[in-house]
Protein backbone atom coordinates (compact mmCIF):
# COMPACT_ATOMS: atom_id res chain seq x y z
CA UNK A 1 0.00 0.00 0.00
CA UNK A 2 0.94 3.71 0.07
CA UNK A 3 3.90 4.53 1.74
CA UNK A 4 2.41 8.35 2.42
CA UNK A 5 -0.64 6.24 4.58
CA UNK A 6 -0.17 6.34 8.06
CA UNK A 7 -1.31 3.40 10.31
CA UNK A 8 -2.26 3.39 13.84
CA UNK A 9 -2.66 -0.08 15.26
CA UNK A 10 -5.13 -0.66 17.91
CA UNK A 11 -3.69 -3.43 19.59
CA UNK A 12 -6.88 -5.56 20.87
CA UNK A 13 -5.77 -8.82 20.58
CA UNK A 14 -8.29 -10.79 18.11
CA UNK A 15 -10.07 -8.02 18.04
CA UNK A 16 -7.31 -5.38 16.70
CA UNK A 17 -7.38 -3.13 13.98
CA UNK A 18 -5.81 -0.75 11.77
CA UNK A 19 -6.71 3.07 11.16
CA UNK A 20 -5.60 4.16 7.73
CA UNK A 21 -5.03 7.79 7.33
CA UNK A 22 -3.84 9.32 3.84
CA UNK A 23 -5.09 12.19 1.23
CA UNK A 24 -7.29 10.21 -1.58
CA UNK A 25 -7.79 7.15 0.26
CA UNK A 26 -11.98 7.30 0.01
CA UNK A 27 -11.66 5.97 -3.43
CA UNK A 28 -9.51 3.84 -2.21
CA UNK A 29 -11.82 1.95 0.08
CA UNK A 30 -12.55 -1.18 -1.40
CA UNK A 31 -9.00 -2.28 -1.12
CA UNK A 32 -8.71 -1.46 2.67
CA UNK A 33 -11.88 -3.34 3.43
CA UNK A 34 -10.63 -5.75 1.47
CA UNK A 35 -7.51 -6.40 3.47
CA UNK A 36 -9.33 -5.84 6.83
CA UNK A 37 -12.27 -8.73 6.25
CA UNK A 38 -13.32 -11.26 3.91
CA UNK A 39 -16.08 -9.50 1.69
CA UNK A 40 -18.89 -9.86 -0.79
CA UNK A 41 -21.37 -8.12 0.27
CA UNK A 42 -21.58 -4.44 1.70
CA UNK A 43 -24.16 -2.44 3.20
CA UNK A 44 -23.48 1.27 3.04
CA UNK A 45 -24.78 3.39 5.29
CA UNK A 46 -25.03 7.32 5.07
CA UNK A 47 -27.11 10.33 5.70
CA UNK A 48 -28.90 12.40 3.62
CA UNK A 49 -26.52 14.94 2.75
CA UNK A 50 -23.85 12.51 1.33
CA UNK A 51 -25.23 9.75 -0.37
CA UNK A 52 -24.70 11.57 -3.94
CA UNK A 53 -21.62 12.68 -3.00
CA UNK A 54 -18.82 10.48 -0.35
CA UNK A 55 -21.17 6.94 -0.19
CA UNK A 56 -21.69 7.19 -3.73
CA UNK A 57 -17.90 7.51 -3.79
CA UNK A 58 -17.39 4.46 -1.51
CA UNK A 59 -20.35 2.13 -3.22
CA UNK A 60 -18.76 2.75 -6.48
CA UNK A 61 -15.14 1.82 -5.66
CA UNK A 62 -16.79 -1.33 -4.12
CA UNK A 63 -19.09 -2.06 -7.05
CA UNK A 64 -15.78 -1.83 -9.43
CA UNK A 65 -13.91 -4.20 -7.32
CA UNK A 66 -16.84 -6.85 -7.88
CA UNK A 67 -18.35 -6.24 -4.55
CA UNK A 68 -22.66 -6.01 -4.31
CA UNK A 69 -23.18 -3.00 -2.47
CA UNK A 70 -26.38 -2.16 -1.09
CA UNK A 71 -26.59 1.78 -0.02
CA UNK A 72 -28.75 2.88 2.70
CA UNK A 73 -29.60 6.70 3.86
CA UNK A 74 -30.84 8.13 7.38
CA UNK A 75 -31.60 11.64 7.44
CA UNK A 76 -28.78 14.27 8.34
CA UNK A 77 -28.81 15.29 12.07
CA UNK A 78 -28.58 13.95 15.77
CA UNK A 79 -32.54 12.66 15.88
CA UNK A 80 -31.56 10.20 13.53
CA UNK A 81 -29.74 8.11 16.67
CA UNK A 82 -32.97 7.27 17.44
CA UNK A 83 -35.15 3.98 18.05
CA UNK A 84 -37.07 4.51 15.38
CA UNK A 85 -34.30 5.08 12.77
CA UNK A 86 -32.61 1.86 14.26
CA UNK A 87 -36.00 -0.38 13.83
CA UNK A 88 -36.07 1.30 10.00
CA UNK A 89 -32.70 0.16 9.36
CA UNK A 90 -33.44 -3.74 10.72
CA UNK A 91 -36.13 -3.69 8.35
CA UNK A 92 -33.87 -2.67 5.19
CA UNK A 93 -31.24 -5.05 6.01
CA UNK A 94 -34.02 -8.24 6.27
CA UNK A 95 -35.22 -6.57 2.77
CA UNK A 96 -31.89 -6.71 1.19
CA UNK A 97 -31.32 -10.25 2.78
CA UNK A 98 -28.38 -9.11 4.71
CA UNK A 99 -27.20 -12.05 6.55
CA UNK A 100 -23.26 -12.96 8.83
CA UNK A 101 -21.33 -12.34 5.78
CA UNK A 102 -22.72 -8.62 5.38
CA UNK A 103 -20.10 -6.02 5.84
CA UNK A 104 -21.77 -2.80 7.60
CA UNK A 105 -19.53 0.22 6.07
CA UNK A 106 -20.20 3.88 8.11
CA UNK A 107 -19.65 6.47 5.96
CA UNK A 108 -20.21 10.02 7.74
CA UNK A 109 -19.97 11.41 10.81
CA UNK A 110 -20.47 11.00 14.40
CA UNK A 111 -24.16 10.15 14.06
CA UNK A 112 -23.73 7.81 11.29
CA UNK A 113 -21.15 5.99 12.59
CA UNK A 114 -22.62 5.73 15.97
CA UNK A 115 -25.91 4.31 14.49
CA UNK A 116 -24.50 2.01 11.89
CA UNK A 117 -22.35 0.46 14.24
CA UNK A 118 -25.28 -0.12 17.11
CA UNK A 119 -26.92 -1.75 13.78
CA UNK A 120 -23.85 -4.27 12.97
CA UNK A 121 -23.44 -4.91 16.71
CA UNK A 122 -27.37 -6.20 16.57
CA UNK A 123 -27.87 -7.51 13.58
CA UNK A 124 -27.73 -11.55 13.66
CA UNK A 125 -25.99 -10.31 17.06
CA UNK A 126 -23.12 -8.89 15.10
CA UNK A 127 -22.01 -7.79 11.14
CA UNK A 128 -18.32 -6.51 10.77
CA UNK A 129 -18.03 -3.22 10.77
CA UNK A 130 -15.64 -0.85 8.44
CA UNK A 131 -15.86 3.36 9.52
CA UNK A 132 -15.20 6.05 7.11
CA UNK A 133 -15.26 9.00 8.91
CA UNK A 134 -16.12 12.20 7.32
CA UNK A 135 -16.38 14.71 9.91
CA UNK A 136 -13.26 15.78 11.85
CA UNK A 137 -15.09 14.89 14.89
CA UNK A 138 -15.48 11.73 13.80
CA UNK A 139 -11.83 11.09 12.46
CA UNK A 140 -10.48 11.76 15.85
CA UNK A 141 -12.60 10.47 18.01
CA UNK A 142 -16.24 8.64 17.24
CA UNK A 143 -15.31 5.97 14.91
CA UNK A 144 -11.83 4.58 17.19
CA UNK A 145 -12.70 3.14 20.06
CA UNK A 146 -16.19 0.63 19.63
CA UNK A 147 -18.20 3.14 21.32
CA UNK A 148 -21.47 2.98 19.57
CA UNK A 149 -25.17 3.13 20.29
CA UNK A 150 -28.53 5.65 20.08
CA UNK A 151 -30.02 8.68 22.51
CA UNK A 152 -32.97 8.07 24.16
CA UNK A 153 -35.28 11.31 24.42
CA UNK A 154 -34.01 11.88 28.06
CA UNK A 155 -30.20 11.31 28.13
CA UNK A 156 -27.45 10.77 25.35
CA UNK A 157 -25.64 7.58 24.17
CA UNK A 158 -27.84 5.63 27.07
CA UNK A 159 -28.70 2.44 24.55
CA UNK A 160 -25.48 1.24 22.88
CA UNK A 161 -22.89 -1.31 23.24
CA UNK A 162 -19.22 -1.97 22.64
CA UNK A 163 -18.13 -2.86 19.35
CA UNK A 164 -15.14 -2.78 17.33
CA UNK A 165 -14.65 -1.88 14.10
CA UNK A 166 -12.50 -4.65 11.75
CA UNK A 167 -10.77 -1.19 9.90
CA UNK A 168 -10.72 2.52 10.02
CA UNK A 169 -10.38 4.29 6.69
CA UNK A 170 -9.59 7.77 7.10
CA UNK A 171 -8.98 10.56 4.40
CA UNK A 172 -9.13 14.32 5.54
CA UNK A 173 -9.58 15.39 2.50
CA UNK A 174 -13.24 15.58 2.76
CA UNK A 175 -13.11 17.65 5.82
CA UNK A 176 -12.39 20.57 2.81
CA UNK A 177 -15.95 19.53 2.10
CA UNK A 178 -17.45 20.45 5.57
CA UNK A 179 -19.17 23.52 6.54
CA UNK A 180 -16.68 26.15 8.58
CA UNK A 181 -18.85 25.67 11.64
CA UNK A 182 -18.67 21.57 11.14
CA UNK A 183 -14.85 21.71 11.14
CA UNK A 184 -14.79 24.04 13.71
CA UNK A 185 -16.62 21.74 16.37
CA UNK A 186 -15.17 18.79 15.77
CA UNK A 187 -11.71 20.86 16.86
CA UNK A 188 -13.19 20.86 20.56
CA UNK A 189 -12.45 17.30 20.36
CA UNK A 190 -9.24 17.75 19.11
CA UNK A 191 -8.14 20.08 21.80
CA UNK A 192 -9.51 17.93 24.51
CA UNK A 193 -6.94 15.61 23.46
CA UNK A 194 -4.22 18.26 24.60
CA UNK A 195 -5.71 18.99 27.48
CA UNK A 196 -6.35 15.38 28.92
CA UNK A 197 -3.10 13.75 27.76
CA UNK A 198 -0.56 15.57 25.95
CA UNK A 199 0.35 18.94 26.93
CA UNK A 200 3.05 19.24 24.25
CA UNK A 201 0.01 18.56 21.39
CA UNK A 202 -1.86 21.30 23.15
CA UNK A 203 0.99 23.57 22.52
CA UNK A 204 1.47 22.42 18.64
CA UNK A 205 -2.33 23.29 18.21
CA UNK A 206 -1.68 26.87 20.04
CA UNK A 207 1.01 27.86 17.26
CA UNK A 208 -0.73 26.39 14.57
CA UNK A 209 -4.27 27.45 14.74
CA UNK A 210 -3.51 29.64 10.96
CA UNK A 211 -2.29 26.30 9.69
CA UNK A 212 -5.87 24.36 11.39
CA UNK A 213 -8.34 26.94 9.86
CA UNK A 214 -6.68 26.59 6.43
CA UNK A 215 -7.46 23.05 6.89
CA UNK A 216 -3.61 22.39 5.76
CA UNK A 217 -3.24 18.92 4.89
CA UNK A 218 -0.06 17.77 6.56
CA UNK A 219 -1.22 19.74 9.91
CA UNK A 220 -4.71 17.60 9.46
CA UNK A 221 -3.17 14.38 8.85
CA UNK A 222 -0.56 15.09 11.97
CA UNK A 223 -3.79 16.45 13.92
CA UNK A 224 -5.63 12.86 12.97
CA UNK A 225 -3.09 10.22 13.50
CA UNK A 226 -1.94 12.17 16.95
CA UNK A 227 -5.33 12.11 18.20
CA UNK A 228 -5.74 8.40 17.30
CA UNK A 229 -2.56 7.22 18.79
CA UNK A 230 -3.60 8.57 21.78
CA UNK A 231 -7.28 7.07 21.99
CA UNK A 232 -5.78 3.98 20.52
CA UNK A 233 -3.57 4.00 23.74
CA UNK A 234 -6.61 4.74 26.08
CA UNK A 235 -8.76 1.94 24.73
CA UNK A 236 -6.14 -0.91 24.62
CA UNK A 237 -5.83 -0.42 28.33
CA UNK A 238 -9.73 0.05 29.19
CA UNK A 239 -12.02 -1.00 26.17
CA UNK A 240 -14.82 -1.37 28.21
CA UNK A 241 -14.22 1.18 31.27
CA UNK A 242 -13.48 -1.01 33.77
CA UNK A 243 -10.86 0.77 35.12
CA UNK A 244 -11.82 4.21 34.59
CA UNK A 245 -9.12 5.30 32.26
CA UNK A 246 -11.39 5.44 29.39
CA UNK A 247 -13.57 8.14 31.18
CA UNK A 248 -10.69 10.35 30.70
CA UNK A 249 -12.23 10.64 27.16
CA UNK A 250 -15.45 12.00 28.72
CA UNK A 251 -14.23 15.37 29.52
CA UNK A 252 -17.02 17.70 29.92
CA UNK A 253 -18.80 15.41 28.23
CA UNK A 254 -21.32 15.69 31.76
CA UNK A 255 -21.96 18.91 30.99
CA UNK A 256 -21.86 18.69 27.14
CA UNK A 257 -24.48 15.43 27.24
CA UNK A 258 -26.47 17.78 29.44
CA UNK A 259 -26.53 21.11 26.91
CA UNK A 260 -27.69 18.60 24.15
CA UNK A 261 -30.11 16.80 26.31
CA UNK A 262 -32.52 19.49 27.54
CA UNK A 263 -31.71 21.39 23.77
CA UNK A 264 -33.54 18.43 22.35
CA UNK A 265 -30.33 17.31 20.69
CA UNK A 266 -30.94 20.41 18.51
CA UNK A 267 -29.17 23.56 18.94
CA UNK A 268 -25.70 22.83 19.31
CA UNK A 269 -23.42 20.84 17.49
CA UNK A 270 -21.64 17.86 19.48
CA UNK A 271 -18.38 19.84 19.45
CA UNK A 272 -19.36 23.02 20.29
CA UNK A 273 -21.78 21.76 23.58
CA UNK A 274 -17.95 19.52 24.27
CA UNK A 275 -16.22 23.41 23.91
CA UNK A 276 -18.61 24.68 26.54
CA UNK A 277 -18.88 21.75 28.90
CA UNK A 278 -14.77 22.18 28.87
CA UNK A 279 -14.93 25.13 30.06
CA UNK A 280 -17.38 24.33 32.72
CA UNK A 281 -15.27 21.06 33.91
CA UNK A 282 -12.21 23.70 33.91
CA UNK A 283 -13.90 26.13 36.18
CA UNK A 284 -15.34 23.30 38.46
CA UNK A 285 -11.48 22.34 39.16
CA UNK A 286 -10.26 25.36 40.14
CA UNK A 287 -13.24 26.03 42.32
CA UNK A 288 -11.81 22.47 44.03
CA UNK A 289 -8.47 24.15 44.17
CA UNK A 290 -7.44 21.41 41.23
CA UNK A 291 -5.98 23.90 38.41
CA UNK A 292 -4.61 27.46 38.75
CA UNK A 293 -5.95 30.09 36.39
CA UNK A 294 -3.12 29.82 33.58
CA UNK A 295 -4.49 26.98 32.49
CA UNK A 296 -7.84 27.69 31.79
CA UNK A 297 -6.79 30.65 30.31
CA UNK A 298 -4.84 28.89 27.93
CA UNK A 299 -8.19 26.07 27.49
CA UNK A 300 -9.99 29.42 26.48
CA UNK A 301 -7.86 31.04 24.09
CA UNK A 302 -7.26 28.17 22.18
CA UNK A 303 -11.06 27.65 22.13
CA UNK A 304 -12.17 31.22 21.29
CA UNK A 305 -9.31 30.89 18.54
CA UNK A 306 -10.80 27.91 17.06
CA UNK A 307 -14.13 30.11 16.69
CA UNK A 308 -15.79 27.98 19.43
CA UNK A 309 -18.39 28.49 22.36
CA UNK A 310 -17.32 28.68 25.43
CA UNK A 311 -20.28 29.51 27.57
CA UNK A 312 -24.00 29.57 27.65
CA UNK A 313 -25.98 31.63 29.93
CA UNK A 314 -29.44 30.82 28.83
CA UNK A 315 -30.36 27.11 30.03
CA UNK A 316 -31.99 26.46 33.15
CA UNK A 317 -29.24 25.24 35.60
CA UNK A 318 -31.83 22.79 37.63
CA UNK A 319 -33.30 21.17 34.17
CA UNK A 320 -29.45 20.40 33.39
CA UNK A 321 -28.65 19.39 37.04
CA UNK A 322 -31.18 16.69 36.23
CA UNK A 323 -29.87 15.52 32.60
CA UNK A 324 -26.84 14.80 34.16
CA UNK A 325 -28.50 12.19 36.69
CA UNK A 326 -28.44 10.28 33.40
CA UNK A 327 -25.05 10.85 32.68
CA UNK A 328 -23.15 6.74 32.64
CA UNK A 329 -20.75 8.04 34.91
CA UNK A 330 -22.89 8.42 37.55
CA UNK A 331 -22.56 6.12 40.61
CA UNK A 332 -26.02 5.55 43.07
CA UNK A 333 -27.26 9.13 42.29
CA UNK A 334 -23.95 10.63 42.94
CA UNK A 335 -22.22 12.74 40.29
CA UNK A 336 -18.45 12.58 39.26
CA UNK A 337 -16.84 14.61 36.61
CA UNK A 338 -13.28 14.03 34.69
CA UNK A 339 -11.69 17.04 35.60
CA UNK A 340 -8.20 18.49 34.83
CA UNK A 341 -5.24 19.01 37.86
CA UNK A 342 -3.09 20.30 35.24
CA UNK A 343 -2.33 20.78 31.06
CA UNK A 344 -2.08 17.19 29.81
CA UNK A 345 -3.41 15.11 32.76
CA UNK A 346 -7.32 14.81 34.29
CA UNK A 347 -8.73 12.69 36.92
CA UNK A 348 -12.32 10.72 37.77
CA UNK A 349 -13.55 13.10 40.88
CA UNK A 350 -16.20 11.55 42.81
CA UNK A 351 -19.03 13.33 44.91
CA UNK A 352 -18.80 16.91 43.56
CA UNK A 353 -20.99 19.53 45.41
CA UNK A 354 -23.94 20.41 43.70
CA UNK A 355 -23.57 23.69 44.59
CA UNK A 356 -20.26 24.02 43.10
CA UNK A 357 -21.57 22.27 39.49
CA UNK A 358 -24.52 24.96 39.56
CA UNK A 359 -21.45 27.67 39.80
CA UNK A 360 -19.49 25.85 36.90
CA UNK A 361 -23.24 26.32 35.32
CA UNK A 362 -23.76 29.70 35.65
CA UNK A 363 -20.98 31.64 33.97
CA UNK A 364 -21.63 34.48 31.61
CA UNK A 365 -22.68 33.59 28.36
CA UNK A 366 -20.83 34.49 25.34
CA UNK A 367 -21.62 33.89 21.32
CA UNK A 368 -19.14 31.67 19.51
CA UNK A 369 -15.84 33.12 18.94
CA UNK A 370 -16.75 36.07 20.36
Amino acid sequence: MDTDIIRVPVDLSDRGYEIYIGSGLLRKTASFVQAATELTHAVVITDSNLKTTHAQIVAENLAQSGITCDLLTIPAGESSKSLRILEELWGELLEIKADRRTVVIAVGGGVVGDLAGFVAATYTRGLPLIQVPTTLLAQVDSSVGGKVGINLPRAKNMVGSFWQPTGVVIDPLVLHTLPDREYQAGLAEVIKYGVIMDDEFFTMLENHVAEIHARDPEILANIISRCCQLKAHVVENDERETTGLRAILNYGHTFCHAFETVTGYGRFLHGEAVSIGMMCAARLAAMLDRVDEAMIARQESLLRACKLPVAVSDLDTEALLEAMQHDKKVEHGKLRFVLPIKLGHVELVNDVPLELVRQALSAPGTSPGS
